[in-house]
């Protein structure tokens, strides 16, 4: 289930949000967690029986683990009991990749598992093994396991983050406040996330659709589709962060924000603080710093954002293009580091036109199917495949979509935002609601007409 469909915002929210609030106290969790695997299993219920034994796996291994903590016993525990949820990753996202690169380098024909990948198990396996690190480290272990199955499965973060860690609403499952005005700020954050998903990246998704079935291909037409990509992918995740972070809200809980105008920043060092937050920061606590972070040698510095990088490559995707993906991440990080960093800081115009470049190739590496679709997509941006510099097919592109294109690159700034803050507190009181229910509606009637509607990161 979508959060942008009809089904979720027109029957599965209301009716999960009337009982919710009308059961007492001690039973919110437990509607939350029902609600939560109905929603889980919506479209593959079979696949739930995963889920619930990781659940199982990280809540009898959390009461062992504070038993045993700080000692051999415990870190042996530890190993064994993050087997299961990586296992499980492993083996639904992964198996059939590791069969197919088998077949290539041997020449086998290997039959493939063909297994249907649990919609969220990336993120709810971070979350689980994050979980089983901090009790291993001190946190206490939770005793309910429905308080721990609620926090694992909460539904507004469970398919797309932010990736919300046990400690960051450890309290809020045990005692939350719930107050018109928390819940009127989660339903802004909500429908802001919805239009970012449904009236811009669904938009702009029409447009990559486009180029992808075009014939007449250009040079120009290939970077305008990079750039379109690239924010295509920003307002699709952002957007489902933004309503998760407002259904969360809603529910009384306060998830961190998962993205910070990624796009104004002036390295790339400085846009993956601001991009997808919540999974740069789990990296950097419970494998980089882990491994040693800065305070090591060089090249033992150099080997662990080489594995850093490469984990957050093959965590998006069981393909060789987020491999390498990552690794690219992983040797320009490592360039500003050791070379150029400080000079971008020096030079803000060259510094957004660097990060420019590199975002669109990166989100092109990231975007693409295969290795040849890939090399061919390249060879057609740098002009190495014959194609002209622009085609009366890419002016009729571009003509159609420049208007939503510009419009969505000025709402990846903080442009926007300031410019609402500036209309006076009054008249904010008013226009508000109207723009509220002005998403609201345009974003159902897209929905009705069934128009483009995927969501890029269930694939992830």
């Amino acid at each position: 289930m979508l959060f942008s469909s009809i089904p979720f915002i027109y029957y599965f929210l209301p009716i999960v949000f009337l009982i919710y609030f009308l059961v007492p106290r001690k039973f919110k969790n437990f509607t939350l967690l029902v609600s939560s695997l109905i929603f889980y299993a919506w479209g593959e219920p079979k696949l739930t029986a995963v889920m619930l034994v990781s659940i199982a796996t990280g809540y009898i291994s959390g009461l062992i683990l504070e038993k045993y903590r700080n000692t051999k016993k415990g870190r042996l525990i530890l190993c064994l009991s993050l087997l299961i949820p990586v296992g499980f990753l492993v083996y639904f996202k992964y198996a059939d990749f590791f069969i197919a690169t088998f077949n290539s380098a041997t020449g086998l024909s290997l039959p493939l598992l063909k297994v249907v990948l649990p919609i969220g198990i990336s993120f709810y396996t971070f979350q689980i093994l994050s979980y089983q690190v901090d009790v291993y480290r001190g946190t206490e272990a939770q005793r309910n396991p429905i308080d721990l199955a609620c926090y694992i499965t909460l539904f507004p973060q469970l398919i797309a983050g932010p990736i919300v860690r046990y400690t960051d609403i450890e309290k809020q499952l045990q005692s939350r406040t719930h107050t018109a005005e928390q819940f009127s700020s989660g339903v802004v954050k909500f429908t802001v996330g919805l239009g970012k998903k449904i009236l811009l990246a669904n938009t702009i998704g029409s447009f990559c659709a486009a180029f992808d079935g075009a014939t007449d291909k250009s040079v120009v037409f290939a970077w305008v589709n990079a750039v379109a990509v690239a924010l295509q992918i920003y307002f699709d995740f952002s957007g489902y962060s933004d309503m998760a972070i407002g259904l969360g809200r809603m529910l009384g809980f306060n998830f961190l924000e998962n993205f910070n105008y990624p796009f104004i920043s002036k390295s790339a060092t400085e846009f993956w603080r601001r991009w997808h937050i919540s999974l740069g920061s789990w990296f950097r606590d419970y494998v980089y710093i882990p491994l040693g972070g800065n305070r090591v040698s060089p090249v033992r510095h150099i080997f662990n954002i080489f594995v850093v990088w490469f984990l957050t490559g093959f965590w998006h995707g069981a393909g060789w293009n987020f491999i390498i993906w990552g690794v690219y991440y992983a040797v320009i990080l490592i360039a500003e580091k050791l070379f150029y960093g400080k000079f971008l800081e020096k030079h803000r115009i060259f510094s957004h036109i660097y990060v420019t470049v590199i975002t669109l190739i990166s989100f092109t590496i990231f975007n693409r199917e295969n290795m040849a679709d890939m090399a061919s997509y390249f060879r057609l941006m740098f002009g190495l495949d014959g194609a002209p510099l622009i085609t009366a097919e890419t002016l009729y592109y571009l003509k159609s979509y420049a208007v939503i294109i510009l419009a969505a690159a000025a709402g990846s700034t903080p442009v926007m935002k300031k410019l609402a803050y500036k209309i006076p507190e009054r008249a904010r009181y008013i226009l508000t609601p109207l723009f509220i229910i002005g998403i609201v509606i345009l974003s159902t009637a897209y929905l009705v007409d069934g128009s483009f509607n995927p969501f890029l990161y269930f694939r992830f």
